[in-house]
């Protein structure tokens, strides 16, 4: 058998290119030029004597052939990585760098204060934070950790739910004063609302109550698709607007935001911490990614209400 056979570093390329879904990514992940990479792969097929991938200008997908050792090969790489990492972090205080990305008001109102407090216990470990409203490529773009909300598309990330995104109904005293307190959720079609990602000018809500999913539809002078302007805009007066809780808690503690309709929520999909599958995940990623899940399931369970 020819020495391709044996170098892991052909057969941790080949496994980059699955994984990454481009020879491309998988070169700029492994900090070599792409001709390097394809030349690796093509000498690790040429060494076991068959065709692993099959390769078109649009597409890059594995033989019969190639699915059944990347499967071994990536679970082989993964343990001997973990044994190595392991080893070597045995004795070692958690140092080193981790990229993670979030939506950017998720991250400006939550995060700050988790990650602050992460970075005080962990001194040597530092926090490379991607604040951007566009969904990241975590594996293309070297990526160990994700916040997401909502609906999860990508079968090939781990997911860890922590709650934290249902919404709930918040606006000023001053404006519930002005405009009325609504007592049920047709209400809220009288009233301004300032609101989060509309379409056509509008608001489809479907809220959950004591009498089960109730819809309505609401409108507003101002749409927005970042919470953290809706907070500002409802404490400034303009209007209802709906907002995971944990966004408005020393707002209602301090009395300067008042619920809305207490008993009713708008359930979403969720607020996940998630990271790329098939590889082993460093001390100091899974340190920040259980910190993270412990914290933000933490604060999920507080639910305002209004003094």
């Amino acid at each position: 058998m020819d020495a391709p056979f044996y170098d892991l570093n052909h057969v941790d390329t080949f496994v980059r290119v699955v994984e990454a879904q481009s020879f491309t990514a998988a070169a700029r992940a492994l900090g070599v030029p792409k001709s390097t990479v394809s030349r690796r792969v093509s000498a690790l097929e040429e060494a076991l004597g068959v065709r692993l991938l099959r390769r078109t200008t649009r597409k890059l997908s594995l033989t019969e052939a190639g699915t059944s050792y990347f499967d071994r090969a990536s679970r082989a790489l993964s343990a001997m990585y973990e044994a190595s990492v392991a080893a070597s972090d045995a004795d070692a205080e958690p140092r080193g760098i981790v990229r993670m990305t979030a939506p950017v008001d998720l991250g400006a109102e939550i995060l700050a204060d988790l990650i602050t407090r992460f970075a005080a216990e962990y001194p040597c470990i530092q926090i490379d934070l991607a604040l951007t409203a566009r969904r990241v490529d975590l594996v293309e773009e070297g990526f160990d950790l994700a916040l997401r909300a909502g609906r999860l598309d990508d079968s090939s990330l781990i997911a860890r739910r922590v709650g934290l995104s249902d919404g709930r109904l918040f606006a000023t005293p001053a404006y519930l004063e002005r405009a009325g307190t609504p007592k049920k959720a047709s209400d809220l079609t009288k009233h301004s609302f300032v609101m989060f990602r509309p379409r056509h000018g509008q608001v489809e809500l479907t809220l959950e109550g004591p009498k089960g999913p109730e819809h309505v539809t609401v409108k507003g002078p101002i749409g927005v698709d970042d919470f953290s302007f809706v907070r500002r805009a409802v404490l400034a007066g303009a209007g209802i607007g709906l907002l995971p809780a944990v966004y408005c808690r020393s707002e209602v503690e301090n009395g300067m935001l008042s619920r809305v309709l207490p008993k009713h929520t708008w359930k979403s999909s969720g607020l996940h911490v998630v990271y790329p599958s098939g590889r082993y995940v460093p001390q100091r990623v899974a340190l920040l990614r259980d910190f993270l899940i412990k914290e933000l399931s933490l604060l999920d369970s507080y639910v305002p209400d209004s003094p």
